[in-house]
């Protein structure tokens, strides 16, 4: 592994479309070396003294720890929710060369 840490980030987004849009943007600026954009989710939650179900899109994020302040403004600039889900995991492990390839897509020209 390289000095950098690496981590997985999870972001719920209201549809497809949403998430296709923020997943180009955090790649094409760097944030992201890798987003993919699960449709399907049916999500149930507390809001506003309520237990809420919605249909909903997942990001699956791949960065660097670096990156991560960054990352969350960026998100909350463009997520059309109040409170968004942006959950940040540690990656702990992996196989070196697709650390490495985050690292070089992270830092390309």
């Amino acid at each position: 592994m390289s000095e950098y840490e690496y981590v997985v980030v999870f972001v719920t987004v209201p549809n497809r479309d949403v998430g296709v849009e923020i997943a180009k943007s955090l790649v094409n600026n760097k944030l992201a070396a890798c987003v993919n954009v699960i449709d399907g989710l049916r999500s149930i939650y507390y809001w506003e003294g309520r237990v809420e179900e919605d249909n909903e899109a997942l990001l699956i994020i791949k960065s660097r720890k670096d990156k991560l302040n960054d990352l969350v403004i960026f998100i909350r600039e463009r997520h059309p929710y109040k409170v968004p889900e942006i959950i940040a995991l540690p990656i702990i492990g992996g196989f070196d060369g697709y650390l490495r390839w985050i690292d070089e897509a992270l830092r390309r020209e």
